[in-house]
C-alpha cells in the first residue's frame, strides 16, 4: 500500500502542474480530494491494514493529503495571476457609483419642521421620553381619574414610582415639555419640543410609538391672534402658499379655550373630494394655556398669557402635497422598495 501512495502522490502533483484552467484545476481537487476522491478510498483500507502498519500508513497518508493541498494552493495563485493579465481592462470607463443612503422621511420632516419655527424665534427643547405622570396628566389639569386621561391608553412602567410626581410612563405626548419647560426658564418663552411619544394604539393613521411636536408661546399680551399667525405661518411653509387652515372650537384640558387645527386637503386644494369629503383634513390640537397650568409651572396667568398647539409629525407629513401616503405604518416598515421613492 505504501507505493500505491506514493504512485498517487506523484500522479496527483503531475495532473496538477499541467493544468491550465482554474475549473480543470478544481476537478483534479475533487478527483484527489473530495468526498469520494482517491485519499478517502486509501483512508477507508486502513482499517482492514495490521495493526503494526496502520500509523505509518495513516502517516503517509496525511503527508500525501499535505502535499496535495500545497500545491493546489500555489498552482492556484499562479493561474489567477495568468489570468488576471490576460483580462481586459478599460481604465477609461467609468467607475460603478456606490449606494448612498439619505434620511428617513421623518427625519427630514423633524429638519423641516424646526428650522420653519426657528425663523420665528423658537428653540428646539428635548425632554424625556420616560415621564413622570404628573407632567403628563395632572399638571396638564387632568386628574387621576379624568376621562379625558382614557383617550391616551398610556404605557406604564412597573417598579417606578415617585412619591412627588406619580407613577413613570412613557410619556403619550410631547405637552408634558411645556411644565418643564416654565421650570426651566422664566417668560418670554418660544419652545419647539419635537420627541417620541407612545400610546397603545395601532391602524391605519396611529402606531404604538409616533414623532409629535408641540409649540409653546408665553409672554405678555399674547392672544389667540398671534396663534392663528404662527400656525398660517407654518402651514404656507411647510405646505406651500396655496394651502389655508382654520381653527375651531374644541375641548382640552390643558388649555382654554381651545381649537382642532384643520388644513385644506392636498388633493383637492379645499374643492372636496373622496379622501377629504368637504375639502379640510384634521391637522392637530392647538388653544391659549389653561391659567391652572401656567401656576403649575411657577408662571403668574395674571400677568403672562401663552398659546400651545400639539401636531403629530408623521400626520402633519401624510398631508403634504404629493405624497400620497394612507398609512401611516408604511413610514415604519423599513420596506426599502417604499422609502427609495423619497
Amino acid at each position: 500500500m505504501k507505493d500505491q501512495i506514493i504512485n498517487l502522490k506523484n500522479e496527483a502533483v503531475g495532473e496538477i502542474l499541467e493544468a491550465k484552467s482554474l475549473e480543470e484545476l478544481e476537478k483534479i481537487r475533487i478527483n484527489f480530494l473530495g468526498r469520494s476522491g482517491k485519499i478517502n478510498s486509501l483512508i477507508k483500507g486502513i482499517s482492514q491494514l495490521p495493526a503494526e502498519e496502520k500509523r505509518a500508513i495513516g502517516q503517509l497518508i496525511n503527508d500525501t493529503k499535505k502535499t496535495i493541498e500545497e500545491s493546489l494552493q500555489q498552482t492556484q495563485e499562479s493561474l489567477k495571476i495568468k489570468e488576471s493579465k490576460t483580462e481586459w481592462l478599460d481604465i477609461t470607463a467609468p467607475g460603478l457609483r456606490p449606494a448612498e443612503g439619505h434620511l428617513h422621511l421623518v427625519s427630514e420632516a423633524i429638519s423641516e419642521i424646526t428650522a420653519i419655527f426657528s425663523q420665528l424665534g423658537f428653540h428646539r427643547a428635548r425632554y424625556p421620553e420616560v415621564e413622570w405622570d404628573w407632567y403628563a396628566f395632572e399638571g396638564l389639569n387632568m386628574a387621576e381619574n379624568h376621562p379625558a386621561r382614557d383617550e391616551w391608553e398610556t404605557f406604564f412602567i412597573d417598579k417606578l414610582q415617585n412619591k412627588k410626581y406619580g407613577r413613570g410612563i412613557l410619556t403619550p405626548h410631547t405637552s408634558s415639555g411645556q411644565l418643564r419647560e416654565m421650570e426651566k426658564y422664566t417668560p418670554p418663552i418660544r419652545m419647539i419640543n419635537i420627541a417620541k411619544c407612545y400610546r397603545r394604539q395601532s391602524d391605519v393613521s396611529h402606531s404604538p410609538m409616533f414623532y409629535q411636536f408641540e409649540g409653546l408661546v408665553i409672554d405678555k399680551g399674547i392672544s389667540i391672534t398671534h396663534l392663528k399667525g404662527t400656525l398660517d405661518f407654518f402651514v404656507r411653509n411647510y405646505f406651500g402658499p396655496e394651502r389655508k387652515i382654520r381653527i375651531r372650537p374644541f375641548h382640552f384640558q390643558f388649555t382654554e379655550p381651545s381649537f382642532e387645527v384643520d388644513i385644506s386637503c392636498g388633493l383637492c386644494q379645499g374643492k372636496g373630494c373622496n379622501f377629504c369629503k368637504e375639502g379640510w383634513l384634521e391637522l392637530g390640537g392647538s388653544g391659549m394655556v389653561h391659567p391652572k397650568v401656567l401656576k403649575n409651572g411657577n408662571i403668574d396667568p395674571a400677568i403672562y398669557s401663552g398659546f400651545a398647539f400639539g401636531w403629530g409629525v408623521e400626520r402633519t407629513l401624510m398631508m403634504k402635497s404629493g405624497l400620497k401616503i394612507e398609512d401611516i405604518r408604511l413610514l415604519y416598515s423599513n420596506d426599502l422598495r417604499f422609502l427609495r421613492q423619497f
